[in-house]
């Protein structure tokens, strides 16, 4: 009979343990309503892309939040995936990075947003800084409950996520806790060239852009003194999202006098997520760990 006890106490001590360092997903629109969401018969699905796993389709978004293990720093950083606003490569670009944050005392929060599909919104364009915000504001409601400071809780996009994150920091939101304190760009896109138009219009419009939108999808011009202290990464061999995306933002926050950090490496491509002992590029999420515990946001 105390053998059986034992057992059980240990047991309930490994699940215990287990569950107090477990991530935990939350709905981001728990009480179902989820704006410009209209009813559609798409189903969410996860294809091999990329040389990862994504998910397409995704009309229910959810955030999964990563408890800071370890010393808490207090700081939080909320991970928005890529791919093109077509797919979300939640894994490379999501969990992992995830994982190795909360072991350095981060909370990290991965969001699974929606796709900018006419076929599920009647403002598609809106969809993904709705979820955005939200994401944000959720986790200065949690805040409490996960030992995060209010006053330090960023953002941090790769490709397409990082135009979202950037967008995040220069439309400011009237309501402050849906504003980033910091942001991070991983191969970001921030240039409003040709092509980058185009692909707006392709992928999150699905129509042309006013003269009214073209303007605030300047988002160079929209740099000023006041936007979010940023950490960059690119590759030269980017040739998804040229270098320029990188380096133009970069100058425009050193003429704002924004404190920036920015990391350039030969080789890595493009979508290298945490990246490659191989080609150094992995070297960038220990330098962003680094910044973020140093940085005063």
């Amino acid at each position: 009979m105390k053998t059986t006890a034992l057992v059980i106490h240990l047991l309930l001590f490994f699940i215990t343990c287990h569950q107090g360092n477990a991530q935990e997903e939350f709905k981001l629109w728990e009480d179902g309503k989820k704006p410009f969401y209209k009813d559609n018969d798409l189903k969410e699905y996860e294809k091999e892309v990329w040389g990862t796993k994504a998910v397409g389709n995704i009309t229910e978004p959810t955030l999964t939040i990563y408890k800071a293990e370890g010393q808490n720093t207090g700081k939080a950083v909320v991970i928005i995936p890529g791919g093109g606003y077509e797919l979300v490569a939640m894994y490379h670009e999501g969990y992992e990075l995830a994982e190795l944050l909360s072991k350095n005392g981060i909370t990290a929060a991965v969001l699974k947003y929606r796709i900018p599909n006419p076929k599920s919104s009647n403002e598609p364009h809106l969809v993904p800084l709705t979820d955005g915000r939200k994401a944000l504001k959720m986790m200065h409601e949690k805040a409490e409950a996960y030992g995060i400071n209010t006053d330090e809780i960023g953002v941090i996009g790769f490709s397409a996520g990082g135009h979202l994150a950037a967008v995040l920091g220069l439309w400011v939101s009237e309501e402050q806790n849906e504003n980033p304190d910091f942001t991070g760009l991983i191969y970001g896109v921030t240039n409003l060239s040709e092509g980058n138009k185009n692909w707006l219009e392709s992928n999150l419009y699905h129509r042309k852009l006013t003269e009214e939108e073209i303007a605030k999808n300047t988002l160079l011009n929209l740099v000023n003194e006041d936007t979010p202290q940023a950490f960059l990464v690119h590759a030269i061999d980017d040739d998804s999202c040229s270098l320029e995306e990188t380096t133009l933002y970069m100058q425009k926050l050193v003429e704002h006098q924004v404190l920036v950090e920015a990391h350039i490496f030969p080789k890595g491509g493009h979508g290298f997520g945490i990246g490659r002992a191989s080609d150094g590029t992995n070297q960038w999420v220990t330098l962003f760990v680094n910044w973020v515990k140093n940085s005063r946001f």
